[in-house]
């Protein structure tokens, strides 16, 4: 038996809330959980992911590791790919 007067109340019922709705319930020394992420919205148990860039500098590791390609990569990789079309044609002829 715990001392009397020393630990804070319980509470076996305490609701969890997000976002204004009572997402879970579980014991605590509160009565009302107040979180702005739980299991339930965060992108590593939903699936989603949201990458904040800042700066470019999400895509210039994109770039830097070709990972993936925007469209300004795929725009410039057209313009060069012609460049070297005319190129190669202009030395073909006689």
């Amino acid at each position: 038996m715990p001392k009397p007067g020393i630990h804070p109340n319980w509470y076996p019922d305490a609701k969890v809330i997000c976002n204004g709705e009572v997402v879970m319930t579980t014991g605590s020394t509160q009565p009302e959980i107040h979180v702005d992420v739980w299991s339930g919205n965060h992108p590593f148990f939903t699936g989603t992911q949201k990458i904040l860039d800042t700066e470019g500098r999400v895509d210039r590791f994109m770039r830097k590791y070709g990972m993936g390609s925007t469209a300004n990569d795929d725009q410039a990789e057209e313009t060069k790919k012609n460049q070297k079309d005319t190129k190669q044609n202009k030395t073909n002829e006689p």
